[in-house]
C-alpha cells in the first residue's frame, strides 16, 4: 500500500462503512465469526445507510481494529476471493440486514469479479470450427459498444466498432452542457472488468465519467478497433451470402464492409427532441438543444431561457444561475424530486483511501449501492387494484414515498406558495422518470430566476411570448426538451431478410424485440439497449449492457462452433415475449391512466422501459436458448 501511515489507515477506518468492513474481514480471515451476532448490521432502507451499521459502539471498535492490524504493507493474502453459491448468499444478507433471494448470489458474484463475466464461453482458439471467425460490426462506441468491444476481444473473436463521432463516449461524450452528470453511484454506474476507478465523487460528473470510458476503451484493448467519425448509413442482408453490407462513410469517403453479425450499440439518447415552436428561425440569439452545447458559448451576465424541467434542466440551472442577469424556466409539466445525501459531495479522504486499499471494499461498496439503486423499489410500483387512490398513488408505499417527497418539496419551497402550487405534480411518484435534488427547488428561490407554467405561443428576434401574453426578453434559448426515443435503430435504414426496411418492422413508434436484443426478419442483428430495457425502476445502464455482450458473444460463439452461418428469432418467441412485457407493464405504475412520459408512444404502450428486475433480464440473457432462432448451417 502506498500510504502506510497509520493516521491515514486509522482514518481510513473511521471512515468506511462497516457493512462493507465485515465482508472484507470475512474475506482476508476467512473467519466467518463475523457474519455472526454481535456483528450483524441493522437493516438500513435509506439510499445512503448509516456507516455505523446500527451498531453498538464497542462492536464497532472491535470491527475497526480487526480491520487496522489487517491493513498491512503488503495486505494479508485473502483466504476466500470467490466466497461461492452458499457463502456469498449469506454474506450478501447479513451486509444488508434482509433476506436477499438466493437468485442474486451467481449475479453478483460476477457483478462483484469474484468469478468472470465470461463463465462458460470458450475463446475462439479453443473452439471447434474456430477457423472460421465470425466477424462482428458494432455501431457506436459508448457504453455499450465498449461493454460488447471489450467482451470480444476476450474471448477472440474479430469486431469492428464505427462511430460517428470523434471520440469515444456516446452520450457521454455528446452530453457536455454545464452540470451535467449521472444518477446512479459511480460505484455501480461502471463496468465489472478492469480496473476499479477512483472516483472524487459518489455521483460524478460528465468529464469525470468520460474519462473513465476513454480509460477503459484503452486498457481493455477496444480503442485499436474504433474506427472514429466514421457513419453507418445503411445496410442490407444480403441472403445467399449469409452476411450483412454496410454502407459507411468516413473520413476517406464512401465504402461498403461485409460482417457476418451487426450489432447496433447506438441506444436511444443520441438524437436530439427539438420541439416546433413558431418563429423559432427568427431568433436572434443563441438558440440550441442541451445536448449539442457550443463549445465557446458564455452564458455570463446574459438573459437566458431554458425549455423544460426534466433531468437536463435540473442539473442544468443550478449550475448557470448565478452567473446570468436572468434565467427563465418553461414548465409543460413539474417532476417528482428526491433528496439524496451526497448527491454532489466529494469522496472524503479516508473513504477514497479505503475504496482504494482495502482488499475487496470497493467490490462490497459496489454491491450496496447496486442494491439499494436497484431492484428494491420495483415491487412498490405495482397497482394495487384495491387501493382507494389510485389518482395519487398507486399502492399504500408508493403513496408514502409521494408524502414524502411533497414534504421535501414544501420544505424547500417554504414561504413560497406560488412555487408551491406551480411545482407540486399530480400524478404517481415514479410514473415519469425520478429525479434527484441538485439545489433546484433552492435554484427557483433565486431572485433572478422564474419558473413559467404558461404554454408558449411563439418566439421572437429577442424574446419569448406566453399564452397569457407576456413577453420575456431573452438572448439565449437552451431547449432542454430529451431525446426522440422511438425510432432507436430504425432511424437507419436497415434491409433485413426479403428486403423487409427494420423501420417498416417498428412503424407506428412500436419498436419490439425479444429480449430486446432481437427482432424476426434480421438475421444476425443485435441492439444494444434496444427496446424495452431501459431501467425505470433503478439500476444501471452500464449493467444492461453487460448483460447484452454476454448474450451477444455467447451467440456468435455458438455460430462459430456450430457451423452456423446465420441466427434469426422465431416470430413466435419473439410475439410471446413481447405479450408477457405488455402484460407486466399493464401491472406497473408507467401505464397509470392519465400520464404521459418519453417511455410510452403515442397508442400508451410502453416502449423503452423493462418491466423485470434486474436480476430476471441476467438470467434471460445470460446464455441464449438456440431453439428460439432459426438456425441456417454453413
Amino acid at each position: 500500500m502506498n500510504d502506510p501511515a497509520p493516521e491515514v489507515r486509522q482514518r481510513a477506518v473511521d471512515e468506511a462503512d462497516l457493512r462493507v468492513l465485515l465482508m472484507c474481514l470475512v474475506h482476508l480471515t476467512g473467519d466467518l465469526r463475523w457474519l455472526d451476532p454481535p456483528f450483524t448490521p441493522r437493516r438500513d432502507v435509506r439510499l445512503v445507510a448509516a456507516p455505523d451499521a446500527g451498531l453498538p459502539a464497542p462492536v464497532q471498535q472491535e470491527i475497526r481494529s480487526a480491520a487496522l492490524q489487517l491493513l498491512a504493507d503488503p495486505p494479508p493474502q485473502p483466504a476466500i476471493v470467490d466466497p461461492g453459491p452458499e457463502l456469498m448468499l449469506r454474506m450478501m444478507r447479513v451486509c444488508l440486514g434482509e433476506d436477499v433471494p438466493a437468485e442474486y448470489s451467481p449475479m453478483m458474484r460476477e457483478e462483484l469479479a469474484f468469478i468472470s463475466r465470461d463463465i462458460g464461453l470458450q475463446p475462439v482458439s479453443s473452439c471447434v470450427g474456430s477457423g472460421q471467425r465470425m466477424r462482428v460490426l458494432i455501431v457506436g462506441a459508448g457504453v455499450s459498444g465498449l461493454a460488447l468491444g471489450a467482451q470480444l476481444g476476450r474471448l477472440g473473436v474479430e469486431y469492428t466498432i464505427v462511430d460517428r463521432e470523434t471520440e469515444v463516449g456516446g452520450t457521454w461524450w455528446l452530453n457536455r452542457y454545464p452540470g451535467c452528470g449521472v444518477d446512479t453511484p459511480n460505484h455501480s454506474y461502471s463496468y465489472s472488468f478492469g480496473r476499479r476507478n477512483a472516483w472524487t465523487r459518489y455521483f460524478s460528473l460528465r468529464d469525470e465519467i468520460h474519462a473513465y470510458l476513454v480509460r477503459c476503451a484503452d486498457e481493455s484493448g477496444v480503442r485499436a478497433h474504433v474506427r472514429l467519425a466514421t457513419e453507418l448509413v445503411a445496410a442490407e442482408w444480403d441472403e445467399a451470402r449469409q452476411l450483412w453490407r454496410a454502407s459507411l462513410v468516413g473520413p476517406a469517403g464512401a465504402e461498403v464492409v461485409e460482417a457476418a453479425v451487426l450489432v447496433s450499440a447506438i441506444g436511444g439518447l443520441n438524437v436530439p427532441k427539438r420541439p416546433v415552436i413558431a418563429g423559432a428561425d427568427q431568433f436572434a440569439g443563441d438558440l440550441f438543444h442541451s445536448a449539442q452545447w457550443p463549445d465557446q458559448i458564455d452564458l455570463r451576465g446574459r438573459d437566458v431561457a431554458i425549455i423544460g424541467t426534466g433531468a437536463t434542466s435540473m442539473q442544468l440551472a443550478p449550475a448557470i444561475a448565478d452567473e446570468v442577469r436572468s434565467l427563465t424556466i418553461y414548465q409543460r409539466s413539474p417532476q417528482w424530486v428526491r433528496s439524496i445525501e451526497g448527491y454532489r459531495d466529494n469522496i472524503g479522504d479516508g473513504a477514497m483511501w479505503m475504496l482504494q486499499h482495502m482488499p475487496f471494499y470497493v467490490e462490497w461498496f459496489r454491491f450496496t449501492m447496486m442494491w439499494r439503486y436497484g431492484d428494491g423499489l420495483l415491487p412498490y410500483l405495482r397497482k394495487d387494484p384495491n387501493w382507494p387512490h389510485p389518482e395519487r398513488s398507486v399502492n399504500r408505499i408508493n403513496d408514502r414515498h409521494r408524502q414524502e417527497m411533497a414534504g421535501f418539496l414544501i420544505a424547500e419551497l417554504d414561504g413560497r406558495d406560488d412555487l408551491i402550487e406551480r411545482c407540486m405534480p399530480t400524478y404517481p411518484p415514479y410514473g415519469k422518470r425520478i429525479l434527484l435534488d441538485n439545489g433546484w427547488f433552492r435554484t427557483l428561490r433565486k431572485p433572478n430566476v422564474e419558473l413559467v407554467v404558461e404554454s408558449m405561443t411563439h418566439i421572437e428576434s429577442d424574446a419569448i411570448v406566453t399564452a397569457d401574453g407576456r413577453r420575456r426578453q431573452t438572448d439565449a434559448i437552451v431547449m432542454a426538451t430529451g431525446f426522440e426515443t422511438m425510432q432507436l435503430t430504425a432511424r437507419i435504414p436497415i434491409r433485413g431478410r426479403d428486403g423487409v426496411l427494420l423501420s417498416e418492422e417498428w412503424a407506428d413508434d412500436n419498436p419490439t424485440a425479444h429480449l430486446g436484443l432481437c427482432a424476426p426478419g434480421f438475421p444476425n442483428l443485435f441492439f444494444m439497449l434496444g427496446p424495452n430495457t431501459g431501467l425505470g425502476h433503478g439500476g444501471s445502464a452500464i449493467f444492461q449492457s453487460e448483460c447484452q455482450a454476454r448474450y451477444i458473444s455467447a451467440a456468435v460463439l455458438a455460430m462459430g462452433a456450430g457451423s452456423v452461418a446465420s441466427m434469426e428469432v422465431r416470430r413466435d418467441v419473439h410475439d410471446e415475449y413481447v405479450r408477457r412485457v405488455d402484460n407486466e407493464h399493464e401491472q406497473l405504475i408507467w401505464t397509470h391512466p392519465g400520464m404521459t412520459n418519453w417511455y410510452r408512444n403515442k397508442h400508451g404502450r410502453v416502449v423503452s422501459l423493462m418491466p423485470w428486475r434486474l436480476v430476471d433480464y441476467w438470467a434471460m440473457t445470460h446464455d441464449p436458448d438456440l431453439d428460439d432462432f432459426i438456425l441456417t448451417p454453413r
